[in-house]
């Protein structure tokens, strides 16, 4: 397990167009102080349908939409990208964003340990994001 530290580890990565997106997604984030952020690789493992997971929660479904917005507002503003799909903003419980080679998982944190996703993707190459609040 790898863990990143803010905005200079974050430059470090930036070496394909998924690693930038992915950069944007994780500043999104950390706007609205996401919790617990963590970047799942996938790409060695046979048959998925995405190169990444980027997983976060919030403490509430106000949050939980909050960091969906903010997500959406910096990869639109700085990459003119949209995700290709979206789905649970009516609960907000567990908002899947889908930007066909990164999806993004926002949970409430209940949820999250539910699903365990991370233990779903046990040979995924996990890192996780410190974050500083």
């Amino acid at each position: 397990m790898i863990t990143l530290r803010k905005e200079k580890d974050l430059m470090a990565i930036k070496e394909t167009s998924s690693d930038i997106l992915i950069a944007h997604i994780i500043k999104g984030i950390e706007e609205v102080k996401g919790k617990d952020i963590s970047i799942l690789d996938l790409r060695d493992i046979e048959n998925t349908v995405c190169d990444y997971f980027i997983i976060c929660n919030g403490t509430s479904n106000t949050q939980v939409n909050a960091i969906v917005n903010s997500v959406q507002k910096f990869v639109s503003k700085s990459l003119k990208d949209k995700p290709w799909h979206i789905e649970g903003q009516d609960t907000a419980e567990w908002v899947l964003m889908d930007y066909v080679n990164v999806v993004v998982h926002v949970f409430q944190k209940h949820i999250r340990e539910f699903y365990d996703i991370e233990g779903l993707w046990g040979d995924a190459k996990i890192t996780e994001i410190e974050t500083n609040y």
